[in-house]
């Protein structure tokens, strides 16, 4: 079998951290053949720790001219995802976009449209879905353990941990704040494990009221002059079948109850939540429900956080990575599908909306799923 060859565009954080040692891995199926970055040393230097061998792009549509890449995995500032993905694409390549899929529904539809139009597969880099406490409970919500789950809460909160580095809170590039950055994996999460795409209304508020409480923070202080997204986020979700979700994502909120990608379902047989136990310091995956007259919970405590770097354990990242790249081999779907991303890009879209209008934004388009 030959070699899937891979072209990085994008050398930052994410590619070093999470996308390339999950592929270094894998090398018996791909060889990362290409580095693209606007900074052609960062470039270099990326490659030469990865592949000395491999070439050197500082403009993408040039790198995705080359017939000697088959796909193409996307680590760039959220605005660029569509026009990157999409020249990709018509180039015949397949994608693996970096969350969030876009900046907007329409820059979204645009990826969705070249997939279907080039007959290449898409995907979108959610990792939290490769957890074990998410297989788990995904597992538990598909064999029907907690019955029809009509409520459910997306949990993406730090109490401080407004991110310093890099462009996150650059509107122009990003197109937001917590709620683009870490609220879209959660409400990926607990759209996945209901398996409900259907969305019938939305509503949703911001809040930018800590600029000025810069001095405590995880990655240092902030420049409130620079602060022009929100830092924190909170939305109502009604879905066509009377089922609701309730979204909280902040970089900064004054709270104690910090949780970050985890979902709380409730259900008519019963209810899961992922949650912090501040007590052994490790997340949980809680089961509770209802057996002989009493009331009962489990707990799996087997549910790491989101750890990119392992030498001898499998992370989530090497699920995700390697899952894909059987999904190309294998000729079949991958777990996240574009139709998927687009539907959460779209929430996340009219929630922005909904905090600037005060209206609450109906969906009344047709399912692309």
């Amino acid at each position: 079998m030959s070699k899937l060859r891979v072209g990085m565009i994008g050398c930052g954080a994410i590619a070093v951290q999470k996308h390339l040692p999950a592929l270094m891995k894998l090398s018996d199926k791909v060889e990362v053949v290409a580095f693209c970055d606007g900074n052609e040393q960062n470039a270099r230097k990326v490659a030469e720790k990865f592949n000395k061998h491999a070439k050197v792009y500082t403009d993408y549509e040039e790198m995705v001219k080359d017939s000697d890449i088959d796909m193409v995995h996307i680590c760039t500032p959220n605005v660029f995802h569509a026009p990157m993905a999409v020249a990709a694409l018509d180039a015949g390549k397949h994608v693996m976009c970096e969350k969030p899929m876009a900046i907007n529904s329409g820059e979204a539809k645009k990826m969705l449209d070249a997939a279907k139009r080039s007959g290449k597969k898409l995907t979108i880099a959610y990792q939290n879905r490769f957890r074990k406490d998410s297989l788990l409970l995904k597992e538990a919500c598909a064999r029907g353990d907690l019955g029809e789950i009509y409520v459910a809460k997306a949990h993406a909160v730090r109490r401080r941990g407004v991110p310093t580095w890099g462009v996150f809170m650059n509107k122009k590039l990003q197109g937001g704040g917590p709620l683009i950055d870490i609220g879209t994996h959660a409400l990926d999460l607990t759209l996945w494990c209901m398996d409900n795409y259907e969305v019938e209304s939305v509503m949703g508020v911001t809040y930018n009221k800590l600029k000025d409480q810069n001095q405590t923070n995880l990655f240092g202080p902030w420049d409130p002059e620079t602060f022009n997204v929100e830092e924190s986020a909170f939305a109502f979700i009604k879905m066509k079948n009377g089922a609701t979700i309730y979204l909280e994502a902040a970089w900064a909120l004054n709270t104690l109850d910090e949780r970050e990608a985890m979902t709380t379902l409730s259900g008519t047989k019963g209810g899961a939540e992922m949650r912090r136990n501040k007590v052994t310091n490790t997340d949980e995956l809680a089961f509770n429900g209802e057996m002989y007259g009493n009331l009962v919970e489990t707990k799996s405590q087997d549910a790491t956080g989101i750890a990119y770097i392992s030498p001898n354990e499998e992370t989530e990242a090497d699920r995700e990575i390697g899952q894909w790249i059987n999904a190309i081999l294998e000729d079949k779907d991958p777990v996240v599908t574009p139709e998927q991303a687009y539907t959460v890009t779209r929430i996340l879209e009219a929630i922005y909306e909904s905090a600037e209008t005060g209206k609450t934004i109906e969906f009344r388009e047709l399912s692309v799923l």
